[in-house]
């Protein structure tokens, strides 16, 4: 999820995709991945991202959108705490910080997966995009991002094309999912700010989990000890942590924030890609239009970072 949140320029796209969450990049992978051009590491990354997304939607027929929400989130959990251990002593402040953080990161996964049981990956993907865009362009002092983000919200009327119940409910769904990705950003960059490494993302995690799990039992909770859909689910948190974070501190190490952000924007349009190719999603041309737009209006934001003053609220 975040991965330079000191940076005002990578603020934007602190969160690729809802479900993606850190976790270790040793030295010899670091080695192994080298000699691999920074581009293809970011396509690698990003196409991780979206098949983890598309195969957990694939499981949907088995297992509802709620009770894949637990198993992503808590097999990410169990990897960042394993691997980073942080300590569970800590203050009221880093601690209130910490379970907020976790709210959100249940809140933005739930609605994220809720939202793909109802539209296209690349729709709901994109729609979310916009919550961290939002975020990064009200932050800025140019009166041109506010142009970009309302280029942003002419897009995801578009995307809302699909009318009907279904379509309705998913947008606003999605819409929420914006809401709580937007908040991510800032709580994120909090709890990076009191507990320095993976170790707060890791607590946060944990903290998701067990907001999730309520409603993951009621929903689908005998399907929660099947051994064939905790082995799916775990492949689904590996696609979506792992890989992608890998690749994004390789790449980090490599290029500047705003060639990382830039890369970064076009996920939503490989989500429909890989939607297309694994799920046989389609999208209507009004919805790709509106997808086009949240992609440009995300890179004129990061494009107009370069210039602009550092935001004082961003640690």
């Amino acid at each position: 999820m975040s991965v330079d949140a000191s940076s005002n320029t990578a603020t934007v796209t602190a969160a690729t995709a809802p479900a993606k969450a850190a976790a270790p990049a040793g030295a010899a992978a670091r080695r192994g991945i080298g000699a691999v051009p920074a581009p293809m590491l970011m396509l690698i990354g990003m196409v991780s991202t979206q098949l983890g997304a598309a195969f957990a939607k694939q499981l949907f027929g088995t297992v509802g959108p709620a009770a894949m929400t637990v198993l992503r989130l808590g097999f990410a959990a169990v990897v960042l705490l394993l691997w980073w251990r942080p300590s569970l002593r800590l203050d009221r402040r880093t601690a209130g910080a910490v379970a907020v953080l976790g709210v959100a990161i249940a809140g933005m996964n739930m609605c994220f997966y809720l939202a793909m049981a109802r539209m296209p990956v690349g729709v709901a993907l994109t729609v979310g995009m916009a919550g961290p865009l939002t975020v990064a362009a009200l932050a800025s002092r140019r009166a041109r991002d506010r142009l970009w983000a309302v280029l942003a919200g002419c897009g995801i009327a578009l995307l809302g094309w699909q009318g009907g119940a279904a379509g309705v409910a998913g947008l606003l769904i999605a819409l929420l999912c914006a809401v709580f990705w937007g908040s991510y950003v800032p709580l994120s960059a909090r709890v990076g700010a009191l507990l320095p490494g993976g170790g707060g993302l890791a607590l946060a995690m944990a903290v998701g989990t067990l907001c999730a799990l309520p409603m993951g039992l009621a929903e689908d909770g005998a399907a929660l000890a099947r051994p064939e859909v905790l082995a799916f689910g775990f492949g689904v948190a590996m696609l979506s942590s792992l890989v992608p974070y890998t690749c994004e501190m390789e790449t980090l190490r490599r290029v500047s924030a705003l060639v990382f952000g830039v890369l970064l924007s076009l996920e939503p349009a490989i989500g429909a890609l890989v939607a297309l190719l694994v799920l046989n999603e389609t999208i209507s041309l009004p919805q790709a239009l509106g997808l086009t737009a949240v992609v440009v209006a995300s890179i004129g934001v990061i494009r107009g970072t370069r210039t602009a003053p550092k935001d004082p609220l961003t640690t």
